[in-house]
């Protein structure tokens, strides 16, 4: 019979299986008599001339290779795009249309690919016939991780290095993902609606893939498609609350402190249509599913999205724990991704470990559990299959794990932001490579008898 870490993992494994790119991008496109059907929407092929993509994204070769399979398009129409992907991405197994170019893009901070990619598309776009919007439609294919992938800064004279610089010291920041992207879309010629704005009158759909807080899409890969509802006063007073202009670098505060510093493209000045095919509730329902046909009770807590790891943890437990005292079997999933805020001495990536906020989480948990705790297994994973620097997506973890180590040990490896190692040695990390998705994180904390017998109450909690 298999033990709970195994029964966690059996369920964070198809939850991801069913949230699908390929079923979600067949289930939202496809051609039907002659017409292109978006959702609801129905577009007469026949007087499309051209049609152009962006795919950027930890999904974007899952989402481009599976639009190309939904698109039968007539032969007097054209068919350009430009793919941006993480870099380390093997090769493409089967050959792009002619007419697209591929970028490998940086993550966690951009690269000389991420300028090249951003210039490519702009330029693409840009190019793009002003006449008729009705022929030419325009995809974009947006998931996490674009934010670094793809970037430009306005301002011409701030060098690659200063602008890795600058994502390096958002991310380290502590602020939310929400203000981390608040600020980027201020700082980037094609964030904040900028890229869709490039596209002229063309027809604009967006296709995406969220890592973001639901109803927050905006701030996916920082909004470059859809109308930005974040203002430059939010932004200089995000820079303000966490001190951050003065760890910029010298360009990128100059960049802020100057009149170039403007607002984002608007609803009134933007029409985009944007759909959202998977989200990170899309992942925690699937967990759920998955542990109800596993007899266990499942109940849905996000409620501690971007909270800092610690309290996170001592919350998830805890209700946990009230949750076992009205039911046998129960799996407590939370969705969404929770800070680590490096302190300033170590921001220096040299001195970071090899970890990640996944790993963090499921470390500092496990040394939570109390000796009178009945067997509980705590999983906390990537659904992008990278946690970190590291290259596991997370751990799945109980208290036997730690029965060897000793609290000096443990603390240490916290400390230093180091639970990669630690945890790979005690073969509690998940290893799945990228998976061509990303629905922000999934924590799964599972108590109970796996051989009980089938739980018939179900319990759900979506905050």
């Amino acid at each position: 019979m298999a033990n709970l870490r195994e029964i966690a993992r059996t369920i964070f494994d198809r939850a991801l299986a069913d949230c699908s790119v390929e079923k979600a991008v067949a289930r939202h496109v496809s051609v039907r008599d002659k017409n292109l059907i978006v959702g609801e929407e129905a577009i007469d092929l026949g007087g499309i001339q051209r049609v152009v993509i962006v795919a950027v994204g930890k999904a974007a070769r899952s989402m481009l290779l599976s639009l190309l399979q939904q698109l039968t398009l007539p032969a007097h129409c054209d068919l350009a795009g430009v793919l941006i992907e993480p870099k380390g991405s093997p090769p493409l197994s089967s050959q792009l249309p002619k007419g697209f170019q591929v970028f490998s893009g940086g993550h966690p901070t951009p690269n000389e690919a991420s300028f090249a990619g951003a210039r490519a598309a702009l330029t693409m776009l840009k190019a793009l016939p002003q006449g008729a919007p009705e022929n030419t439609l325009c995809f974009f294919l947006i998931s996490g991780g674009a934010s670094a992938m793809m970037e430009l800064p306005i301002d011409p004279s701030i060098s690659l290095a200063d602008t890795a610089s600058f994502h390096r010291t958002l991310v380290g920041s502590g602020a939310s993902i929400a203000e981390i992207n608040c600020v980027r879309k201020h700082f980037s010629a094609v964030k904040g609606g900028r890229l869709a704005m490039a596209a002229g009158n063309a027809m604009c759909r967006s296709l995406l893939i969220s890592d973001v807080p639901v109803g927050r899409e905006d701030a996916l890969g920082s909004g470059p498609t859809v109308p930005d509802s974040s203002t430059v006063a939010e932004c200089r007073e995000i820079l303000e609350r966490y001190r951050l202009l003065t760890q910029f670098p010298t360009a990128v505060r100059r960049f802020f402190e100057s009149d170039a510093l403007l607002e984002t493209p608007k609803p009134e000045s933007l029409h985009a249509r944007a759909s959202v095919l998977l989200n990170a509730q899309t992942l925690a329902e699937a967990a759920a599913k998955n542990a109800e046909s596993r007899s266990y009770v499942a109940v849905i807590d996000n409620i501690c999205d971007e909270w800092d790891y610690k309290t996170a943890a001592k919350y998830l437990l805890d209700r946990l724990r009230n949750l076992r005292i009205e039911y046998p079997n129960v799996c407590l999933i939370s969705a969404g991704e929770l800070r680590v805020t490096l302190p300033s001495n170590i921001s220096a990536p040299a001195a970071i470990g090899a970890g990640g906020r996944n790993q963090q989480f499921a470390l500092y948990a496990a040394t939570l559990l109390r000796p009178e705790d009945d067997p509980i297994a705590i999983l906390s994973a990537g659904s992008d299959g990278i946690d970190g620097n590291s290259p596991a997506a997370g751990a799945v973890i109980d208290r036997d794990s730690l029965k060897d180590a000793e609290s000096g040990t443990i603390s240490r490896v916290l400390e230093g932001f180091d639970a990669f190692p630690f945890l790979r040695d005690r073969k509690v990390t998940i290893m799945i490579g990228p998976s061509g998705n990303n629905l922000r994180d999934l924590r799964i904390l599972i108590a109970g008898n796996p051989q009980a017998s089938v739980v018939t109450t179900v319990a759900r909690e979506i905050p």
